[in-house]
C-alpha cells in the first residue's frame, strides 16, 4: 500500500501562485500513476493532474496552462505548481496513486490526507 502526504497548501490572492508537495512511500520498485484531485464543499472531485511512469501528463481543461505536475523519483516526491490561481480553485486538494492511470482522472486506489488550498479575490 503507498503512503501519501501533502504540503503546500495554504492561503493565497487571486493571481498569485503556490506548489503542492506529495511524498510517497511504501511502494518499493513498483511504479503507479500518480495525480492530483480537488474537492470543493458541494461539488464533485475533479481530477486536476496526473503524470505516468513515463513522465506523460494530463491536465484537466480548467487547469491547463496554469498548473504543472511534476515528479521526482529520487525523492520519491510528487508536485504540483499552481501558478495564477483564481477564486474558483479553492478546495481541499488530494495526491493519489494507482497502478494505471485512470480514465476519468478521480479514480485512485491509494489517496493522502488532503491540504487546504484558498484563493480570494
Amino acid at each position: 500500500q503507498v503512503q501519501l502526504v501533502e504540503s503546500g497548501g495554504g492561503s493565497v490572492q487571486a493571481g498569485g501562485s503556490l506548489t503542492l508537495s506529495c511524498a510517497a512511500s511504501g511502494y518499493g520498485s513498483v511504479t503507479y500513476c500518480m495525480g492530483w484531485i480537488r474537492q470543493a464543499p458541494g461539488k464533485e472531485r475533479e481530477g486536476v493532474a496526473l503524470i505516468d511512469s513515463g513522465g506523460t501528463t494530463r491536465y484537466a481543461d480548467s487547469v491547463k496552462g496554469r498548473f504543472t505536475i511534476s515528479k521526482d523519483n529520487a525523492a520519491r516526491t510528487l508536485y504540483l505548481q499552481m501558478n495564477s490561481l483564481k477564486p474558483e480553485d479553492s478546495a481541499m486538494y488530494y495526491c493519489a496513486a494507482h497502478w494505471l492511470c485512470p480514465a476519468t482522472m478521480t479514480s485512485y486506489s491509494s489517496w493522502g490526507q488532503g491540504t487546504q488550498v484558498t484563493v480570494s479575490s
